[in-house]
């Protein structure tokens, strides 16, 4: 499930993401009482089996079996934080209706790592270029996008209008591409092409953290043209409570 809201003075209005149907908005009838048995089945981020019945204009949940509940997902701030902007840059990136098991199945695996890791971090970088991927924006980083040489071992520019990289020689094609660091251009090859149970393992320092996130979050902006709220969020959460992840002091 990746929103819901109150309807009436006793339903749920979900905004659900499915293997078969994509997208898509449901009533659950009577969510809100105590005593409903759907209650435990329509949290945000679990993963449930519904049967949808044909409303005049939305579906209707008449039954609700769960298949995975993430529960720390919802009893840790940080998490539920990081859950939060797994499925608001899905939501953004898909239409209603639109099928996509490959997106179903990242977003599925995304919110076990965020539920068994503390690597919270490495675990958005990863989930965001393979979204990124999936969408059609996967940004080029072996190649410069002017010239088309072979990036080689230096600092780099990060062009999000060109969607890669630029060589120092063409970045005045992109005045507003950001430089991005040798190291840094280096994991984000490595993350784009290895499997998170590869990756997890990786413990960086805060500051090539703090790159990695900057980069990506410039790329994101640009293609959906807003920011996200989940990401405001995190940054006034660290700020008040100076959390950054298990990588910290690294």
């Amino acid at each position: 499930m990746l929103r819901r809201t109150d309807f009436g003075e006793a339903d749920r209005l979900l905004t659900l993401f499915s293997r078969e149907y994509g997208k898509l908005t449901a009533v659950a009838k009577g969510a809100r009482k105590p005593q409903t048995r759907k209650t435990g089945h329509v949290e945000l981020f679990m993963r449930t089996q519904f049967l949808l019945a044909k409303g005049r204009d939305l579906a209707i949940i008449t039954q609700a079996e769960l298949v995975e509940a993430y529960p720390d997902l919802r009893t840790d701030l940080v998490r539920t934080t990081y859950a939060s902007y797994l499925v608001e840059l899905l939501d953004r990136f898909t239409a209603d209706e639109d099928p996509h098991l490959g997106k179903y199945n990242l977003l599925a695996d995304a919110l076990g790592w965020l539920a068994t890791s503390e690597n919270w971090l490495l675990a958005a970088r990863v989930y965001e270029l393979r979204l990124l991927a999936m969408a059609g924006f996967q940004p080029q980083l072996f190649h410069c996008v002017g010239c088309q040489e072979t990036i080689t071992e230096q600092d780099q520019f990060f062009s999000a209008e060109l969607g890669g990289l630029l060589c120092p020689g063409c970045q005045p094609a992109d005045r507003k591409a950001r430089p991005v660091s040798a190291a840094a251009v280096k994991l984000l090859r490595y993350l784009q092409t290895r499997h998170w149970e590869t990756v997890q393992a990786l413990q960086l320092r805060r500051a090539l953290h703090t790159e990695l996130e900057t980069v990506m979050h410039f790329y994101l902006t640009y293609i959906l043209e807003r920011h996200l709220k989940s990401v405001e969020f995190l940054h006034r959460l660290r700020r008040e409570a100076a959390l950054f992840g298990p990588t910290n002091d690294q």
